[in-house]
């Protein structure tokens, strides 16, 4: 249908940021691009975008055009969906957005054994170090980490995660070990920079009460990987979600820290937009992620000790 198709033609512009990337989502050239985009926006009589020479942005009509475009398309996807429901095949692309580090070790290889198992699938996986907007940034599904404060996506629970505090030997040896939280107030800290939460503010809880630390350190990065190096390393304690850093408690790199006290949750969880819930691909795909983190916990039968924590 040609007004589906321009509806996809103008999504596609605005996820892909510009002219050229667009042409380059498409397979055809920026002039192109700009050709059809101006018929569109002559029959239609009014201007979509703002065109300058570094970006793109939307007018307020485009906004509109926009919005209604995303719920048209999904209220098409989700007829086809009802209307195919009974069939076993599973064809079509999934968008997905994880977590740059977790997403590298954990979901690209499953994403490789659902495609090999649905060959009519077609991926597009980003992993980014802070979690996107699945509605505005047209993802039909992501991995998210801890609480999900967004009551608009429904959420189905991959495994249960803990943040935990660690550091290495030759740290601990030179600085000693924390007993209480206020201890970590003359301790190294490495800090995280992530998503949105408070900037160096560490909270503990314990016997019902709880406190939080305003912690430093000599260096800080938004990636979680270089915090984690600096700590092996010896560089300071970090608090890291126990898939990150389980091996190297078990191999003895690092050792854990104020054990006796639980931090927030980082419990890991696949989320899509409601109007997705009717999607074939989406609940594949999401319950092949519950199957799979599922038989990972369950192998590890050694997987809680005082100092290595279970195994993905």
């Amino acid at each position: 249908m040609k007004q589906t198709s321009e509806l996809n033609f103008f999504l596609t512009i605005i996820k892909a940021g510009s002219l050229s990337g667009a042409a380059r989502e498409l397979g055809i050239t920026p002039p192109a691009i700009s050709k059809r985009l101006a018929q569109m926006e002559e029959r239609l009589g009014v201007s979509l975008l703002n065109r300058s020479t570094r970006r793109l942005s939307l007018t307020t009509e485009g906004e509109l055009y926009r919005d209604d475009a995303m719920r048209i398309l999904a209220d098409i996807d989700r007829m086809e969906q009802r209307v195919s429901r009974g069939r076993t095949d599973v064809k079509g692309r999934l968008r997905i957005n994880a977590p740059l580090g977790f997403g590298r070790v954990y979901i690209t290889p499953l994403v490789s054994d659902f495609v090999k198992r649905h060959p009519g699938i077609e991926i597009q996986l980003q992993l980014t170090d802070a979690p996107l907007n699945l509605v505005d940034e047209g993802f039909d599904l992501g991995i998210r980490f801890g609480e999900l404060p967004d009551t608009r996506i429904i959420a189905r629970k991959l495994a249960a995660n803990r943040r935990l505090l660690c550091a290495s030997s030759a740290y601990l040896q030179q600085h000693g070990t924390p007993v209480v939280p206020r201890d970590l107030l003359a301790h190294n800290c490495i800090v995280l920079r992530q998503n949105e939460t408070a900037y160096g503010v560490w909270t503990f809880s314990k016997d019902g009460k709880t406190e939080t630390v305003k912690v430093t350190g000599p260096v800080t990065s938004n990636d979680g990987e270089v915090t984690l190096n600096w700590a092996l390393e010896g560089h300071g304690i970090i608090m890291r979600a126990e898939w990150d850093i389980a091996k190297y408690l078990r191999s003895g790199r690092l050792q854990l820290v104020l054990e006796d006290y639980t931090t927030p949750p980082a419990d890991i969880f696949a989320v899509y937009p409601e109007r997705h819930s009717a999607s074939a691909r989406v609940r594949a795909f999401t319950d092949f992620l519950v199957a799979s983190f599922g038989e990972r916990a369950s192998a590890s039968t050694d997987a809680v000790t005082a100092a290595s924590p279970r195994t993905w």
